[in-house]
């Protein structure tokens, strides 16, 4: 059986708003099983108010920690050496740091040079330190922004029913994915996962330089290498649920996929830059076609 990865969850209350709970959650849950959950913040003020519904109905352990001077957010030691308490006292595999505040940068880093893995989640203005100090970093009012839109086209689906709708609505979807692209404003920074130029290139040079002789990539190594140079890295980002269909809506690559013998239901897909010579076949590089020539 497949180990489930531990995590635990801390936020900080003061610097992301209760609105990204569901997000946060879920996105965690997706990862592995949630240990703790803990949230830090100062619950005495009035501007916390909106998150103590939400810390009940979700089961998350809040913890006090009052302002000892003006304008020094206290709340933010205490995250960190709570965390810090849990690196050494348990098993954890993971820890989710959610937060848009760059402090968290050394944290993230020297848990991540204890070998576990940090997912971090904060809004598009987190500064790019914490963003790369993380395995992975989520944009949640990308991700809030997704669902709401994904929320829209379930209510279009109930009140128009009819085939034809549902046709157009087919049709139109890889459309409206490519045209999200165009719309969704990026950070300026080159060395964003947000930054739809520096993708496409980054994929270019990527497939380029780890390919096989035939110049085939497999899409889970190119998926790899991406998210390892860009932590903020996420499909989401530009409109798509999945991998494969945003690289196919780039015309970049040609696509092979390839059905997995032992389970029929697994599809391997292979990618190939369309400029790359096309006197080869895949049937000289799959592992298939090697064994069964």
């Amino acid at each position: 059986m497949e180990h489930e990865m531990k995590l635990a969850v801390v936020i900080d209350a003061e610097n992301i708003s209760s609105k990204y709970i569901e997000v946060i959650l879920s996105e965690a849950n997706n990862m592995g099983d949630v240990i703790y959950k803990r949230i830090y913040g100062n619950w005495t003020t009035p501007q916390m108010a909106s998150w103590r519904e939400t810390i009940l109905d979700n089961a998350i352990q809040p913890v006090q920690q009052y302002s000892n001077t003006i304008r020094k957010n206290s709340s933010d030691s205490a995250l960190i050496i709570d965390t810090m308490d849990l690196l050494y006292q348990s098993n954890l595999d993971g820890f989710c740091i959610v937060s848009s505040d760059s402090d968290f940068t050394r944290l993230a880093s020297r848990l991540r040079e204890s070998q576990k893995y940090v997912l971090g989640m904060g809004e598009s203005k987190t500064p790019r330190s914490f963003i790369s100090a993380c395995n992975k970093f989520l944009y949640l009012d990308v991700l809030l922004e997704e669902a709401g839109e994904a929320d829209d086209t379930a209510s279009e689906a109930e009140t128009e029913p009819d085939l034809e709708s549902a046709v157009k609505t087919a049709a139109s979807t890889d459309i409206a994915a490519a045209n999200r692209i165009i719309r969704r404003p990026v950070a300026p920074e080159s060395t964003s996962g947000k930054d739809f130029a520096t993708i496409k290139q980054t994929l270019i040079k990527l497939t380029e330089e780890n390919s096989d002789d035939n110049g085939w990539i497999f899409s889970g190594t190119l998926g790899n290498l991406l998210n390892k140079q860009f932590s903020d890295f996420d499909v989401r980002n530009f409109g798509f649920k999945k991998f494969v269909p945003f690289i196919e809506s780039l015309h970049l690559f040609e696509v092979n996929t390839y059905t997995d013998e032992k389970n029929k239901t697994v599809k391997h897909n292979y990618f190939k830059l369309k400029h790359v010579p096309q006197h080869h076949t895949p049937r000289t590089f799959h592992p298939y076609y090697r064994h069964h020539k």
